[in-house]
């Protein structure tokens, strides 16, 4: 994988960009906005999108696949982490002495003096990000904003605004959340994650100490994450706002029902409010909180602020529905961390009736499921009635030998609601077959397993239609 040079120095002039895996959400996001700003932009990705699609309707020049030969007359090269160091672009690129820019630098050679808030957090910075922006739009703000996933209510996850706020999900998995030069930091959590990057639970602990201290107004983080706690403790001279269920949390949600969209009151200054969600899951209040204390922070009206934020629908490949077949609904998630996986089966299983919950299960990185292969056996195990094990998607790591999704089925206490099954359509034919009408469908991780769902419906539709 290509590790970003956070010393490196950004040219003040960036002239053409080619984006190398363009079509990521992260990448085509930053993409977006350097073409609505009026640069010429290139990209490849190793497949079609509609994320491509979109910016090939803005301008863009996309190949699928990578060669050489989509450099062209590109002044600079956007990189993303999950690159190989031979992949052919990036080594033409390093022969002919371009600047080679990772994502982040490129965003914020973006950013450049606007007024930043900065999402970080091992899981729940997709969404909070989203509700941030949402929050602002609706009390008669424009910022600019660069989120993880498509904000369901606009239709994009990144645009150029003509106020002075810039909103971004911060990406911690490299460090390069540190990079950014940042007004408000916003922790949502700092719960183990990235451990092959960091190497030790001290320096990744480390690492948000160190982007939380650099914030220049103030931090929010969550009273209720006991690293993010460990990280509050460690910081000097901070304005800090907590927010969680925890009794001393400065925004404290409480009251939490659960049964559909959320609803919950938060207690803020000697004043009570009160809001009910679009969407599900206890998780979802207190990453309402936390996107309210930011505001608040700001010095927005809190009423007002959190009706906002209450309007929020949700982003792609967050507890996503696709569609429903003879009564199985058809869900895809971001999940891939057992904190997450969690949320995201909690969260179902409070709209999921009496019908059950069938686990679809990519593990994500080989060193992740190294690791945690027993905590995702005991959270699937827990949360979801059946599971279906796919096999490791890689990424940015070569594979390990012994590394598979049987890691995770084989440490089930009850091996009956397991099956570890790699090949696609065997899995989703195993699916459907023991699926029962009112039963939800979840297909979870951020690899590609969002690309199983057409294949889900079809055996549905054989077994079921």
């Amino acid at each position: 994988m290509i590790k970003p040079d956070l010393t490196m120095t950004i040219p003040d002039e960036l002239g053409a960009l080619h984006f190398v895996g363009i079509g990521g959400s992260g990448m085509s996001g930053i993409a977006r906005l350097f073409l609505e700003a009026g640069y010429t932009v290139t990209g490849s990705d190793v497949r079609d999108s509609s994320n491509v699609q979109a910016l090939r309707d803005l301008g863009a020049t996309i190949t699928i696949g990578h060669d050489a030969a989509n450099v062209g007359d590109a002044d600079t090269l956007v990189v993303t982490g999950a690159l190989w160091l031979d992949n052919p672009e990036y080594v033409l690129a390093k022969e002919k002495g371009l600047p080679v820019l990772h994502r982040s630098q490129a965003l914020a050679w973006l950013i450049n003096h606007k007024r930043l808030i900065a999402v970080a957090g091992a899981h729940g910075k997709t969404t909070s990000t989203g509700m941030i922006i949402t929050g602002l739009l609706g009390i008669g703000e424009d910022p600019s904003f660069v989120n993880g996933g498509v904000i369901e209510s606009l239709g994009v996850s990144s645009a150029t605004g003509s106020g002075e706020l810039f909103v971004v999900e911060a990406d911690e998995s490299d460090g390069s959340f540190l990079l950014y030069d940042t007004s408000v930091a916003l922790i949502t959590n700092v719960d183990p994650d990235h451990l092959d990057h960091y190497g030790s639970l001290e320096a990744f602990e480390q690492a948000f100490v160190t982007f939380a201290q650099a914030s220049s107004e103030f931090v929010v983080v969550s009273s209720d994450d006991a690293g993010a706690v460990h990280v509050t403790s460690r910081l000097t001279d901070k304005r800090i706002i907590t927010f969680g269920e925890a009794a001393d949390a400065d925004v404290r949600v409480h009251s939490i029902v659960t049964d559909g969209p959320v609803s919950f009151s938060l207690a803020y200054g000697g004043s009570e409010y009160s809001a009910r969600l679009r969407i599900p899951g206890r998780h979802n209040a207190v990453n309402a909180a936390g996107a309210f204390a930011v505001l608040v922070g700001l010095g927005f009206d809190p009423a007002a602020s959190l009706e906002a934020i209450a309007t929020f629908g949700g982003t792609e490949r967050r507890f996503e529905l696709h569609g429903t077949v003879g009564g199985v609904s058809v869900y895809d998630d971001y999940a891939h961390h057992p904190t997450e996986v969690a949320a995201a089966l909690s969260a179902a299983r409070t709209v999921v009736g009496d019908g059950r919950i069938i686990a679809v299960h990519q593990p994500h990185l080989y060193s992740r499921t190294r690791l945690f292969a027993r905590e995702f056996a005991e959270t699937l195990e827990k949360y979801a009635d059946e599971t279906v094990v796919l096999d490791v998607y890689g990424a940015r790591e070569d594979p390990e030998p012994g590394v598979t999704g049987a890691l995770v089925s084989e440490r089930f206490e009850h091996p009956e609601h397991v099956a570890f099954i790699a090949d696609w359509q065997d899995a989703a034919d195993h699916t459907a077959e023991i699926a029962r009408d009112g039963d939800f469908v979840i297909t979870l991780g951020c690899g590609d397993v969002y690309r199983i769902v057409p294949q889900l419906l079809d055996s549905l539709r054989r077994v079921r239609g």
